[in-house]
């Protein structure tokens, strides 16, 4: 547990998604799967403030987001989002495009490796939650769309524009944000989009095999190297160079990285701590 939490105790039961956490690995599934997990206000406000008090429990190193039934997630619920936020002046609506953007900050500033195992569909705002995971799973019947446009909004929407030409490339980005088509799991593998696309079947087992891995492997350089892939989209090489000068000097000192050169003379494997 971080020494540095507030004092408000961490909260054990999140009542508008499932939440557990297992021998270091977190999950988060939404369970709405009558609406295909569509989003409503308490889960958006639900997964930024989970995201914000992750970090900060001590007992997770990875998180794992899943979605029940057939799909990932459809993105806004049309009758409890999109149809309330007609009623509202443009001040409250501003509120809520910030806070699902803050859902997505959150997302790429957690220093936990984040997994999304996509099932079925990711369209709207769960293809953007998708995209700011750090892994993305995909089961051969996965799909995204980036649909915005189709309701008569931006397709720059909860930071995608600026995270999908980074992912794919500009050009590819301009496809999915301005057309939003459909995207099946092979055409997302071969743009990049996907990580790993494997049988509906295995789904569950490759991301447990994943959130197992990084779990037990050293979180500290995991998390950290999150950290700076985040910072150093936007600077310059040098400025670059030199945060991953200081940094490499600061874990150098880490536990982890004098158990690697302890088990390397002794001839076994590292004991991870994350430390």
């Amino acid at each position: 547990m971080s020494p540095f939490r507030a004092s408000p105790g961490f909260t054990e039961k999140w009542e508008h998604f499932g939440f557990e956490v297992a021998d270091g690995v977190a999950t988060v599934t939404l369970n709405r799967p009558e609406k295909l997990n569509a989003l409503t206000f308490d889960v958006y406000a639900d997964l930024r403030d989970l995201l914000a008090e992750l970090p900060h429990r001590g007992d997770a190193r990875v998180l794992v987001l899943r979605g029940e039934g057939r799909g990932f997630c459809s993105g806004g619920d049309v009758e409890e989002i999109i149809g309330e936020l007609q009623k509202m002046a443009p001040a409250e609506l501003l509120d809520f495009t910030r806070m699902t953007g803050a859902v997505v900050k959150a997302l790429r500033e957690c220093p936990l490796p984040v997994i999304a195992a996509v099932n079925g569909v990711a369209a709207g705002a769960g293809s953007v939650i998708a995209l700011a995971s750090d892994f993305r799973l995909l089961a051969e019947s996965a799909s995204f769309a980036f649909l915005f446009t189709k309701v008569g909004l931006a397709g720059a929407d909860m930071g995608s524009a600026y995270l999908l030409p980074r992912l794919i490339g500009l050009g590819r980005a301009t496809e999915l944000l301005i057309l939003g088509d459909k995207v099946d799991s092979a055409k997302a593998d071969r743009i990049g989009l996907a990580t790993q696309v494997v049988p509906d079947a295995d789904l569950a087992a490759t991301a447990d095999a994943l959130a197992r891995r990084l779990a037990d492997g050293p979180a500290l350089a995991y998390s950290t190297t999150k950290v700076l892939l985040t910072r150093e989209l936007d600077m310059d090489l040098g400025s670059a160079i030199e945060l991953e000068a200081i940094t490499q000097a600061l874990l150098m000192k880490s536990t982890d990285h004098n158990e690697f050169y302890t088990a390397w003379t002794e001839g076994r494997r590292p004991k991870w701590t994350g430390r």
